[in-house]
C-alpha cells in the first residue's frame, strides 16, 4: 500500500465537520426556528423568595389585546412534577418542583403563570398585569445553618449521604498530626452564550408532538414529557439544532419545556419560548456552592493515614433532574489521584430559597478538587516540606492500577482503569521548567512584586454508560451517515465520530456524515454528559462500522467473485488486498447492487467509567493596593488514554481553563438578607474576557489508555475546569507568601483585602 492508502483519521488534527454552516452564518439556533401562526409563551416569575401563593389575579393580562390564554397552576394541576434523570434517591421526591407553583413559591424567579400572545411584546406586556397575592415566610439563605421546613412536615435537609471505607477512628487515633480546614466554594454556572428556548408543534394528522431547540439529552426528556403528559413515547419527538453551549445546564428539563408541550397540545397552536438573560440567570440551573470541613490524620512524613470530610451541599430550593447528583459525586471523588487509606464524607444535601441547582461542568469535582488539593498544600505546610513533595508522597503508583477506590457513584463502582500521575507530574515539571520558573518568581518577588505558582492535580471521571447504540448506512452515492443517540453541545461530536467511523470503514472522513439528538431517527440514545460521548459512541460507532465493513466485503466479493478475506476498502473503494492496481468498485456500487443501501448497527454497553487525569499549574501576580488577580500563564497537562482529534481535547481544555478562572475569581450569585438575587445581569455576575484570560499551555499525554475499549479511549470535556480554582488559589498563597491564605472561592479583591488584613 502507498502511504495514502495506509492514511488514518484517528490521532488525527483534523479541521471540524460542524463549522462551515456557523462560519457561513446559516447555524440554526433555537430562536431561529418558528412555525406559522405560533404563540409566544412569557413566564411570569415570583418577585419574592418564599411565600404563601394566595392567588393570582389574571384578568387584566387575559384582556390585553393580543393575549391568547394565561394560565396558573389550576391549569395544570394533572401534570406531575419533573422527576430525576440521576442518582433519584427516594427520600428526595417530595422535593420536586412542579411546572407552575402551587402554593408556595420558593425562589425569586420561581415560575407562577404564564401568557401566549400574539408576538413576544406583547406577551411581556400582559405579563407584567400579572399580579400575585404573596404573603411572605421566612427565608433561608445560608445551608450550612440549621435546617427549617419545606412544607410544613419535610426538612430542608433532604437526604445525608454517607460514603466510605476503612478505619477513620483509628487513622485519626494513630495519626502523627491532624490537619483541619473550613473551606467554601461559591455559587456559579455555566451561562453558555445560548440561553433556553423551546419551540413546539402539535400535529394533528399525524399525531406527533414536536419539540425543537432540544440539548444534552433528547430521548430522556422524550420520554419525560410523554409520561408527564400521558403520551406513547413514540407520540412525542424532539429535535436538537445547533446549540450555543451547555456545560450542564442547557438541555435538562425544565417546567418551561413542560409547559410549551403542553400548550401546543392544549392550545393546538404552535409554542415558542425564548428566555432572556435575566430569566436565564435567576431560573436556570445554578451550581457549585458548598460548605466543607476537612480534617487529615497524617503520619510524621506527611504521609495521609485518613481523610473525613462533612460538607453541606446548597440546592436550592428544588431537587431537580440531576438529584443528589452534584453532592454525590462530590463524596465520592474527593480523594483523588491519592492513597487515602481511609475515608469518611458526610454530605449535608439542603435546601435555601435560592435558585434550583444542577450539574456545572466538573460537577462535584471542581468542588473538591479545590478542598483536597488545599487540605494537601495545608499538609505540606504542616510538615515543612515542598508541596510537590507531598504530592509524590501520597500518589497512587502505577502498579496499583486499576485501583479500586472503595466507592461508588452514579450507580458504578470507582475502579481507576490506568494512570500513571507520577509520570505526568515529572513530565509537567519538565514542560513548564518548574526550577527555573520558580528562581525567577523568587527574583521578582525580591523586587517587590507579589507573584507565585501554584499547582494542583486530580483525577477525572468520563465514560458514563450503560450504554450507546449507533446505526451507520452506506447510500448509493457512496455517502456515509452514522446515526446515534448522543447529542452535540459544541464539543466536536459530528467530526470525531466521522473520524472513527472513516478509519473502521476505510473512507475519507468528509464522507461521513453524523445525525444526533433527532429522536425520530434512532429509538434510545443517553445523550451528551459526563464527557461521555467520545467513549461510549465513539466505541459503538467502531462496532457499527465494523459491521458494515464485512457486509460491504461480503456483497463485493459476489459481485467480483473473489473471497472477502481478500478484499480491503480504501477511501470508499473496494480493491484486493494485494492487486495495487486491480479492479476496484466503490461502497456506492455496493450499496445500490444491495438494492439502495448497506445498513448495520450495534450498541456498546459498559458498566464501569473511565478515569483521566491531569495537572493544572497557574503563575498569577497581586495587586495588594487593590486586591485585584492577573492570571499571567497557565498550563494543563492532561492524560486522556488516546485523543481521537488533539486539536479539538486541547480547545475543550482551553474553553474548560477560561470557566474554572471564572468560578475561582469572578463568578458568584449573591443574594441580600431576603434572598432577592443580586447577580441579575452581566454589570453583576462577571465573567472572563480575553482579558482575563491567559496564555494556555497544553500538554496532552497519552501514557494510560483505557483497557475498558478496544481504541483506549477517555473523555475531555470537563479536564480544563477540574483543578483552576484549587492551582489559582495555591498561587496566590505563593504570591502572597501566607500558606493558607485562600479558603474560599471565588477569590474576589475584597476577599484578596480581606486576607491582607487579617495576615
Amino acid at each position: 500500500m502507498t502511504p495514502s492508502h495506509q492514511r488514518t483519521y484517528i490521532g488525527r488534527s483534523v479541521p471540524r465537520l460542524e463549522d462551515r454552516p456557523l462560519l457561513m452564518g446559516k447555524g440554526r439556533f433555537a430562536a431561529d426556528i418558528s412555525f406559522p401562526d405560533q404563540l409566544h409563551m412569557r413566564v411570569v416569575r415570583s418577585p419574592i423568595a418564599h411565600g404563601k401563593l394566595r392567588g393570582i389575579d389574571t384578568s387584566a393580562a387575559r384582556a390585553y389585546p393580543g393575549v391568547h390564554a394565561v394560565w396558573t397552576f389550576t391549569d395544570v394541576a394533572h401534570i406531575p412534577p419533573i422527576g430525576f434523570r440521576l442518582t433519584g434517591l427516594k427520600e428526595l421526591e417530595p422535593y420536586r418542583q412542579h411546572v407552575l407553583a402551587r402554593d408556595h413559591v420558593r425562589y425569586v424567579g420561581e415560575p407562577i403563570a404564564v401568557v401566549f400572545a400574539e408576538n413576544q411584546y406583547t406577551a411581556e406586556d400582559a405579563a407584567e398585569l400579572v399580579e400575585a397575592d404573596i404573603e411572605p415566610r421566612q427565608v433561608i439563605i445560608d445551608a450550612s445553618s440549621e435546617p427549617g421546613f419545606f412544607d410544613g412536615t419535610q426538612p430542608t435537609e433532604t437526604s445525608v449521604l454517607r460514603k466510605g471505607y476503612g478505619d477513620i477512628d483509628t487513622a485519626f487515633r494513630n495519626a502523627h498530626a491532624v490537619v483541619s480546614l473550613e473551606l467554601s466554594i461559591g455559587r456559579h454556572t455555566g451561562v453558555p452564550i445560548e440561553t433556553r428556548g423551546a419551540i413546539t408543534r402539535y400535529d394533528e394528522q399525524r399525531d406527533i408532538l414536536e419539540m425543537h431547540g432540544a440539548a444534552k439529552v433528547p430521548h430522556w426528556n422524550r420520554d419525560q414529557i410523554a409520561q408527564l403528559l400521558g403520551r406513547k413515547r413514540e407520540s412525542v419527538q424532539l429535535y436538537e439544532g445547533h446549540v450555543g453551549g451547555g456545560f450542564g445546564i442547557r438541555g435538562e428539563l425544565y417546567p418551561e419545556d413542560v409547559l410549551a408541550c403542553y400548550a401546543a397540545l392544549k392550545l393546538r397552536m404552535p409554542i415558542k419560548w425564548i428566555e432572556d438573560r435575566r430569566e436565564h440567570l435567576i431560573a436556570a440551573n445554578h451550581s457549585r456552592q458548598q460548605h466543607h470541613k476537612i480534617r487529615a490524620a497524617i503520619d510524621s512524613q506527611g504521609r495521609i493515614l485518613g481523610i473525613e470530610n462533612e460538607f453541606f451541599h446548597d440546592n436550592g430550593a428544588y431537587m431537580r433532574t440531576h438529584a443528589a447528583t452534584v453532592p454525590d459525586l462530590a463524596a465520592a471523588m474527593l480523594p483523588g489521584p491519592y492513597r487515602v487509606p481511609a475515608y469518611r464524607a458526610i454530605g449535608h444535601i439542603r435546601l435555601t430559597n435560592k435558585t434550583p441547582c444542577g450539574t456545572y461542568r466538573a460537577p462535584g469535582r471542581y468542588e473538591t478538587t479545590f478542598v483536597r488539593e488545599r487540605l494537601l498544600d495545608a499538609i505540606a505546610a504542616k510538615v515543612g516540606v515542598d508541596a510537590i513533595e507531598i504530592r509524590r508522597r501520597n500518589l497512587i503508583g502505577t502498579q496499583a492500577m486499576p485501583y479500586r477506590l472503595g466507592l461508588e457513584t452514579l450507580g458504578t463502582e470507582i475502579i481507576y482503569d490506568s494512570g500513571d500521575y507520577v509520570r505526568l507530574l515529572d513530565k509537567t515539571l519538565a514542560a513548564i521548567k518548574w526550577n527555573a520558573l520558580q528562581e525567577e518568581l523568587r527574583a521578582r518577588r525580591s523586587k517587590g512584586e507579589n507573584v507565585g505558582a501554584g499547582l494542583a492535580m486530580f483525577v477525572e471521571k468520563s465514560g458514563l454508560g450503560p450504554f450507546d447504540k449507533v446505526r451507520v448506512e452506506a447510500a448509493p452515492d457512496g455517502s456515509i451517515e452514522v446515526i446515534t443517540g448522543v447529542a452535540s453541545i459544541g464539543q466536536g461530536v459530528e467530526t470525531v465520530i466521522a473520524q472513527i467511523c472513516a478509519d473502521t470503514l476505510g473512507v475519507d472522513y468528509t464522507q461521513v456524515r453524523v445525525t444526533h439528538g433527532q429522536t425520530d431517527r434512532i429509538d434510545k440514545g443517553m445523550g451528551a454528559f459526563a464527557s461521555r460521548v467520545t467513549v461510549m459512541c465513539g466505541e459503538a460507532t467502531r462496532l457499527a462500522a465494523t459491521k458494515l465493513r464485512e457486509k460491504a466485503l461480503t456483497v463485493a466479493a459476489e459481485l467480483m467473485q473473489k473471497n472477502a478475506e481478500q478484499l480491503t476498502i480504501v477511501r470508499g473503494q473496494i480493491m484486493s488486498n494485494s492487486e495495487r492496481h486491480g479492479p476496484s468498485m466503490s461502497l456506492g456500487d455496493v450499496a445500490r447492487a444491495r438494492g439502495g443501501g448497506l445498513v448495520a448497527e450495534d450498541q456498546f454497553d459498559s458498566a464501569h467509567m473511565v478515569y483521566p487525569y491531569g495537572v493544572h499549574v497557574a503563575v498569577v501576580g497581586v495587586d495588594t493596593a487593590t486586591g485585584a488577580i492577573q492570571v499571567e500563564k497557565y498550563f494543563v497537562a492532561y492524560d486522556i488514554g488516546k485523543a481521537v482529534n488533539p486539536m479539538l481535547v486541547e480547545g475543550q481544555i482551553l474553553g474548560g481553563v477560561a470557566q474554572g478562572i471564572g468560578g475561582a475569581l469572578l463568578e458568584e450569585f449573591l443574594y441580600d438578607e431576603n434572598v432577592e438575587p443580586l447577580s441579575v445581569s452581566f454589570a453583576d455576575y462577571l465573567m472572563p474576557t480575553a482579558r482575563e484570560t491567559p496564555p494556555i499551555t497544553v500538554l496532552l499525554s497519552e501514557d494510560a489508555p483505557s483497557p475498558l475499549n478496544p481504541l483506549g479511549l477517555k473523555g475531555a470535556g470537563e479536564a480544563g475546569v477540574n483543578a483552576a480554582g484549587a492551582a489559582i488559589a495555591s498561587a496566590i498563597d505563593d504570591a502572597l507568601g501566607i500558606p493558607g491564605a485562600v479558603r474560599q472561592l471565588p477569590v474576589s479583591p475584597q476577599r484578596v483585602m480581606a486576607i491582607l488584613k487579617n495576615r
